[in-house]
């Protein structure tokens, strides 16, 4: 029964975990619900810029009530003040019984330090449950510390025959409006956005949140090219205007920032998920370079023939090395289109 009242907590705790998703790091989007008798007394969220943690917003809103109350929390708490107190501090502070976490935070300045100081204080704790959900809530944090560089998740909208576009480079719409407006989700649960120079070039991208209430959650908008260039698409120049130039440095007043192969997404701070959208060149770099975790595919029930391909060469040396790659961890019917979504083994 406890086992099943912790997973039950612990789901809610993930549900919190969400909504901080794309606006914490460099700190993980952690969820914590504190429980007594059974009731919730307080709920915390990892909040935009990474403070306030989310146990001492839980804290806070208990109002003085979590004395003897059970603690689920996403993620270890950490050991040692920055900004703000430790959460094993407040969490001992607040007096509570019970800390059960999802995971072990892999920190260096955290990895078991947490835990070790609520035990000394006398605080039961279970580190467990939730874990593999907790593992997808902050892909980003985790594929961070444990790889150094963003947990990368591609997009690619199809025709059922694999096609991005007409041969003619036509490519609005493939897919329909409640497909597009998922799309946009994903875009504010991410730091930062990824486009190629084909795309720039021919479709001179927003990149932003069209959604009401989330438009503040536009990403950073990355743009992956091997050669400085004159922009022409975002920012066209007056004819008595010198021409405007990105090289692969922060561009601040186009707003966009330059790299010149998938590798260097490494370099990108602040950003711990990263969406890139296209196109198929682009798409097919960071596949032949191994830094896709996650593909969102949404396919239309059309079909294009002749047209553009969704991936170039991606460096497959036969069939069966494709095999065993992916594995299928949601799918849903959005109007019309189907999204498929892998996660890579």
């Amino acid at each position: 029964m406890g086992d099943l009242s912790d997973r039950r907590w612990m789901a809610a705790a993930l549900a919190l975990s969400e909504r901080g998703r794309g606006r914490t790091a460099p700190n993980p989007c952690v969820g914590c619900v504190l429980v007594k008798d059974g009731v919730v007394v307080g709920r915390g969220w990892t909040q935009a810029g990474g403070r306030p943690h989310a146990e001492a917003m839980a804290v806070d809103e208990t109002g003085g009530k979590s004395r003897g109350a059970t603690a689920y929390v996403t993620l270890e708490p950490c050991a040692a003040p920055g900004r703000g107190p430790a959460c094993a501090s407040v969490l001992i502070e607040a007096g509570v019984a019970r800390v059960v976490a999802a995971l072990r935070d892999p920190f260096p300045a955290v990895d078991g330090r947490g835990f070790e100081r609520l035990r000394e204080a006398g605080i039961a704790v279970t580190v467990g449950p939730g874990a593999a959900e907790a593992e997808r809530a902050m892909a980003g944090f985790l594929t961070r510390q444990r790889n150094g560089r963003p947990h990368v998740t591609l997009k690619l909208a199809t025709s059922l025959d694999g096609c991005i576009a007409r041969a003619g480079g036509e490519s609005r719409w493939i897919t329909g409006p409640q497909a597009r407006a998922h799309a946009h989700l994903e875009r504010s649960r991410h730091e930062a956005i990824l486009v190629g120079r084909g795309t720039y070039d021919a479709d001179a991208p927003a990149l932003d949140v069209r959604l009401a209430g989330l438009e503040a959650r536009a990403p950073r908008k990355i743009l992956l090219t091997t050669h400085p260039f004159v922009s022409s698409a975002v920012e066209k120049p007056q004819p008595s205007a010198k021409p405007v130039f990105l090289d692969c440095a922060r561009n601040e007043r186009m707003g966009w920032e330059v790299i010149g192969a998938p590798e260097d997404i490494a370099t990108l701070s602040g950003v711990d998920h990263l969406l890139v959208e296209g196109g198929a060149r682009t798409a097919a770099a960071f596949l032949k370079a191994g830094l896709v975790d996650r593909l969102l595919l949404y396919r239309a029930p059309i079909l294009i023939g002749g047209g553009v391909a969704a991936l170039g060469d991606i460096g497959l040396g036969a069939l069966a090395d494709a095999h065993g790659r992916w594995t299928l961890t949601d799918a849903r019917q959005l109007g019309s289109d189907r999204l498929e979504v892998y996660g890579r083994n």
